[in-house]
């Protein structure tokens, strides 16, 4: 699987574009602030063409540059839970942090909602791209956060550590870390219940790309990460 990962503008936050391969139609994740240049460029490099735009959450920090991206012609998939948020994600956002951010990019920060949006179930299989992704519900710090899992891994990982699935995991893992759950729709509760029976189930050889920071991959993370000690699996 071609995968290129890219940071947004602001947050850090991790835009990712898959493919079965250069010159093939590719799916675009988490498209965040400021990554419309960045993500063209990408696609002219590998010749690939949108097939759809996966969210792994409604945060504005991974959803801002949606509807450009699907350009009227392409989908936005979001869990069910989480669709009410591309209404308008601005709402929900701290008025100081959305002044900064337009300070920073100097101009005003607008929102217009995609025109194609499909809202994705627990357990939906999805057949796109010529990829075969599962999505994964694990609220807490939304209510529709999720993960997408594929039978495949990213081309030229190390053989040797024998990773053999991947999965996007948005705010829901992080490298040593987890996404906060004291923001609107975040649950405490909801995020021990998704860590400890959608995450730690899975197997140590998942590969993981994240929505902050470095990959990294379910064994590493069951040995050393500290938000999922003692929940079992």
């Amino acid at each position: 699987m071609l995968a290129v990962a890219f940071p947004a503008a602001a947050f850090g936050t991790n835009c990712y574009v898959l493919a079965t391969g250069p010159g093939e139609e590719c799916l675009v994740v988490d498209p965040g602030i400021g990554v419309e240049d960045t993500l063209r460029s990408v696609l002219e490099e590998h010749r690939l063409r949108p097939a759809a735009v996966l969210l792994t959450h409604g945060h504005l920090d991974h959803v801002y540059s949606v509807t450009p991206v699907c350009g009227g012609t392409t989908a936005a998939y979001i869990h069910a839970d989480d669709g009410y948020r591309l209404a308008d994600p601005l709402a929900s956002m701290d008025p100081g942090t959305v002044a900064m951010l337009e300070a920073q990019f100097g101009q005003k920060a607008t929102w217009r909602e995609p025109e194609t949006v499909v809202e994705v179930a627990d357990r939906a299989r999805l057949e796109l791209a010529g990829l075969t992704l599962d999505v994964l519900h694990a609220p807490g710090h939304t209510e529709g956060s999720a993960m997408f899992a594929l039978d495949t891994v990213p081309d030229g990982l190390p053989a040797d550590e024998g990773l053999d699935r991947t999965v996007v995991s948005g705010d829901v893992l992080f490298a040593g870390s987890i996404g906060r759950t004291d923001l609107a729709g975040g649950d405490h509760a909801a995020m021990q219940r998704s860590l400890r029976d959608v995450v730690l189930p899975l197997p140590d050889s998942t590969f993981v790309l994240t929505g902050h920071g470095p990959a990294t991959t379910i064994g590493r993370e069951r040995a050393s990460n500290p938000y999922l000690r003692g929940l079992g699996a």
